[in-house]
């Protein structure tokens, strides 16, 4: 039994909002690269909008990491 599930219950949460965050981000992206008028921001949006966007939809899903880490190290050191 572990006494950290409240750090894997948030990792959870975070998890489910960090993958709808990426989809709903490069879903926008995706409509904004279509709505702009012209090749040359039709590109800038895909390549720095886009991967900007993404990336920080990516941030709940390495807070989610981080705190499942920090659960499995307390489970180890408080098994010993």
């Amino acid at each position: 039994m572990t006494n950290y599930g409240t750090l894997r219950l948030w990792a959870a949460f975070l998890t489910v909002v960090g993958v709808l965050g990426v989809v709903s981000a490069a879903v926008g992206t995706l409509i904004w690269a279509i709505e702009v008028e012209g090749f040359w921001q039709t590109i800038g949006i895909l390549l720095v909008g886009g991967s900007v966007s993404i990336f920080l939809a990516t941030l709940p899903l390495a807070v989610a990491q981080a705190l499942r880490a920090l659960a499995d190290v307390g489970d180890t050191v408080s098994a010993r």
